[in-house]
């Protein structure tokens, strides 16, 4: 019989699944995964080497330097998305082709610090937009048309903050850090 992995390599803490029920406490510990991305980002990855940047955590994957590079364009992406949202009625966001912005020139570097410290300032922007909401506001919304789906802030909030954990996991996997 053949053996089974114990965990799928791309989702190495599984697929985001929204609950059912996403209560005040539950949006709480989000923004702290939020909040704290920053620093965690920081921490595993100041004292890489060129090497290990690339390194791809899994078969056919990005290298940890595309990891960050791509946390920066995704979180920004994500900040806008949520300032649209509260500022418009369900707007339709503008998609991107994440694997290609991860060939880009910027996302080929191997100098972190650029991407570190956009990380840093939107999530610090991002952690106060998320801190001041009402409660009224956690059901705006906005329609992605790559998904032709309608995405529920509150709901989104907890996909953004599985995103962080996802990926820190990966640049973890990489690194033997479990």
């Amino acid at each position: 019989m053949e053996e089974k992995e114990l965990y799928d390599l791309r989702f190495p803490l599984g697929e985001f699944e929204a609950p059912d029920n996403i209560s005040p406490d539950l949006r709480k510990k989000w923004i702290a995964d939020i909040s704290e991305f920053p620093e965690k980002m920081i921490s595993i990855t100041e004292n890489l080497n060129i090497e290990q940047k690339n390194t791809r955590y899994r078969p056919g994957g990005w290298t940890l330097k595309q990891v960050v590079h791509h946390c920066a364009d995704s979180h920004i992406n994500a900040l806008i998305r949520f300032k649209l949202s509260l500022t418009e009625d369900a707007p339709t966001i503008r998609p991107y082709l994440e694997q290609k912005w991860a060939e880009m020139v910027d996302g080929l570097n191997d100098d972190l610090t650029p991407s570190l410290q956009m990380i840093q300032g939107t999530h610090n922007r991002w952690t106060q937009v998320l801190e001041a909401m009402k409660e009224e506001e956690w059901k705006r919304t906005f329609f992605h048309p790559e998904h032709n789906a309608e995405f529920v802030l509150d709901e989104a909030l907890g996909l953004y903050a599985w995103h962080c954990r996802h990926h820190y996991a990966h640049i973890g996997l990489a690194l033997g850090i479990r």
